[in-house]
């Protein structure tokens, strides 16, 4: 059960990494932290004071506290006190390979090892987990985890039921929004989403067909809106009219249209070549001039409280 994970080992303190450990320290976890990046026990305390207010405002748990997270310099010792781990690693194969073998040898065989990679399917480096590569899967979280809801959690075919089970418990337990995927799919699902728009947005950027500030706005204050409440297959079923029909009604409308601009798009498709990353950079670098990206981020974090806030009284919403 959810209830016997006490105490949550965090490896690896990058933004992820630091998000996820405010996440656990504000719903009364224990957490044992380890990250051997010069300075990283110093960034976490900071990132952790400025992001308890914003904690604060969510709702602590009674037993929250700042004080119940140790940071050590070598994990290895501490493996076997955990009931959970939260690996946040460089999305590199043969790194996790690595680490998740040992943490596989030097944690108790029941604890479940998740991981934050961002579309790398577990099943790429569980080769040489020798204890109990069946408590492996991906636990993949979208940025800030401490404020966005939805979690992927991603078993490898190998993965026991009972563990994706306890897994999707313990995530829901923490005001998460688990989903979990039927089968691996590289870049899993919401990361594909996220890549298709924005290949999308970086084409028509690039080509100069919009300023990259019109195109944020296309989203923010006409899909994303949307978006937020209700997502594409929904949007489409109400696009149509609602009811039983209207998801149907909807795509035979736009069928023919939607064919051509996919066309276009293809043939016009975004491609990383230095050249065209420098010319779209320089497009962004435009905004960010006169844009404080702290300023930005600070109010977005401010209105996703207020909507998630809103949501929690609006049950027919996903």
């Amino acid at each position: 059960m959810a209830s016997s994970i006490n105490t949550v080992g965090v490896i690896g303190t990058g933004v992820i990494g630091a998000s996820w450990t405010a996440l656990f320290l504000a719903k009364g976890l224990k957490v044992i932290v380890s990250d051997p990046a010069p300075g990283a026990e110093e960034k976490l305390t900071a990132y952790l004071a400025k992001q308890w207010p914003v904690l604060e405002r969510i709702g602590l748990s009674f037993s929250a506290s700042l004080s119940n997270y140790q940071f050590v310099s070598d994990i290895d010792s501490h493996l076997g006190s955990v009931d959970f781990v939260q690996e946040n690693a460089p999305e590199r194969v043969d790194f996790k390979r690595k680490l998740i073998a040992n943490i596989d040898a030097k944690t108790r065989s029941d604890v479940i090892i998740a991981s934050s990679s961002s579309g790398i399917p577990s099943s790429q480096f569980i080769d040489n987990c020798k204890q109990n590569p069946g408590r492996v899967l991906i636990g993949h979280p979208f940025n800030p985890p401490h404020l966005i809801p939805l979690v992927e959690i991603v078993p490898h075919p190998g993965t026991e039921e009972k563990y994706t089970k306890l897994a999707t418990e313990f995530y829901a337990s923490l005001g998460k929004h688990p989903v979990v995927l039927r089968q691996e799919s590289p870049g899993f699902i919401a990361n594909r989403l996220q890549a298709a728009i924005g290949n999308e947005a970086y084409s028509l950027v690039q080509r100069g067909i919009v300023s990259a500030k019109d195109l944020d706005t296309c989203v923010t204050s006409g899909l994303g809106l949307r978006w937020a409440l209700t997502g594409p297959l929904m949007t489409n079923v109400l696009g149509g009219g609602g009811g039983a029909t209207g998801f149907k009604h909807l795509l035979e409308h736009l069928g023919p249209g939607v064919q051509a601009w996919t066309k276009d798009m293809n043939e016009h498709a975004f491609q990383w070549t230095p050249e065209n990353i420098a010319s779209l950079e320089a497009s962004v670098g435009d905004w960010l001039k006169t844009t404080d990206a702290t300023s930005v981020e600070n109010e977005r974090d401010d209105i996703i409280i207020s909507l998630m806030k809103l949501k929690d009284n609006a049950p027919d919403l996903v």
